[in-house]
């Protein structure tokens, strides 16, 4: 392996980040419940969940290569009210965490299971950005009212008919 402690740093700033990003769809899911809106919540509720699988993973990682797994302060994260704000900054925090991990991915050339699971990864997060960007244009297509008709009923904007 190339450079262990620089593969170890770069998976300690995506525990860290993911880990904020889990606390913050969590607590945005909670926002959306008490609003009614029950698949949002349950939506955001998964997407913490699904995050903290990923913290796990990469934290398992950080210690078979001999580092230790940091816990650090989340950095104060914006709640919004507004569902087309969120969806506009979860589609910018997608975006940059794309691009950041892909700026790392040199550290992982060296270990093909670090490698491979980022790939995973950032599949799972390119799946998410779509998911978001389908959701902004159909609010711009059929309008927001009609929007949050389907997510009252749980239907998911992807589901055909």
């Amino acid at each position: 392996m190339a450079d262990v402690q620089k593969e170890i740093d770069a998976l300690q700033a995506i525990v860290s980040g993911l880990s904020a990003q889990s606390y913050g769809h969590r607590i945005q899911g909670l926002v959306f419940g008490s609003k009614g809106l029950t698949a949002l919540a349950s939506k955001y509720a998964a997407h913490a969940e699904e995050e903290m699988g990923w913290v796990e993973k990469f934290a398992n990682r950080i210690l078979d290569l001999g580092g230790k797994v940091k816990i650090e302060a989340t950095p104060e994260t914006k709640v919004y009210d507004d569902i087309v704000e969120y969806l506009k900054s979860e589609k910018k925090v997608s975006e940059d965490g794309i691009a950041l991990v892909m700026s790392m991915m040199p550290c992982f050339d060296g270990d093909l299971v670090a490698y491979e699971d980022m790939k995973a990864y950032l599949l799972d997060e390119d799946e998410d950005l779509q998911e978001t960007n389908q959701d902004l244009e159909l609010i711009e297509l059929i309008g927001l009212q009609n929007w949050l008709m389907l997510k009252l009923r749980g239907s998911d904007s992807s589901a055909t008919e």
